[in-house]
């Protein structure tokens, strides 16, 4: 995967040199997202616990290859929440001993977000043109909390918690879309679109202390994005 990706960033510096004549080599503009997100689970006795809202905003970028195909890339904030339920040990008020039973842990990670999408539009008719997009995504996560409810004994316990430790910091995702842009003069558009991101890689980086085994989870959500290029 990491050589995919140096491919296609080679690709996409060599190809942002090319200018077209009918169309401008270079676009840039502001989006914001909001967006759905949950955790698929892939370690035994773990369970997806709910989609949670979620959102990001940043910049995006259009680099021409041909009058209607382009290289979209751009820098992205991105705030992704989920939620599992899955049995654990933890350590309780009023206990010396960490004890047993089933923990909902709703995860609130923050991602730097890098996208490298091939992105293709129809010819423009009556100011608009759809595109339709595919890539992958890199993001590095630089903030993570959880807040947690561990029921034990017929009492619950909650608690919030920074978990930097327990998440990777790389994750890495492919990405489906598709829009349409709506030009309010030769070069500024307004753009709305949805999006699905389909995770690639585990981001959690802790083991069960009952079973000692790694907890595998990935991240999907949707988003709708609405924002304006120039």
């Amino acid at each position: 995967m990491k050589k995919l990706f140096l491919f296609i960033v080679i690709l996409f510096v060599f190809m942002s040199q090319v200018a077209f004549p009918q169309v401008k080599s270079f676009r840039f503009g502001l989006k914001v997202s909001p967006s759905i997100s949950w955790l698929s689970p892939n370690t035994e006795g773990y369970e997806n616990d709910g989609s949670k809202l979620g959102f990001n905003w940043g910049l995006i970028s259009d680099f021409a290859l041909t009058e209607n195909y382009f290289l979209s890339s751009g820098f992205n904030i991105n705030y992704l929440n989920g939620k599992l339920l899955y049995e654990t040990k933890m350590s309780v008020p009023g206990e010396t001993e960490p004890k047993t039973g089933n923990l909902s842990r709703t995860y609130n990670l923050r991602y730097v977000d890098i996208p490298l999408m091939l992105k293709m539009k129809t010819n423009q008719f009556n100011k608009s043109q759809f595109y339709g997009q595919i890539g992958m995504l890199l993001g590095f996560n630089v903030k993570a909390n959880a807040k947690d409810s561990f029921t034990t004994g017929g009492t619950t316990f909650d608690s919030e918690n920074e978990i930097s430790d327990d998440i990777k910091f790389l994750r890495s995702s492919l990405i489906l879309g598709g829009g349409v842009e709506y030009f309010l003069d030769k070069s500024t558009s307004i753009i709305g679109g949805i999006s699905f991101s389909n995770g690639f890689t585990n981001v959690l980086n802790e083991k069960n202390p009952i079973t000692n085994e790694k907890q595998k989870a990935i991240f999907n959500y949707f988003e709708l994005t609405l924002g304006v290029i120039f």
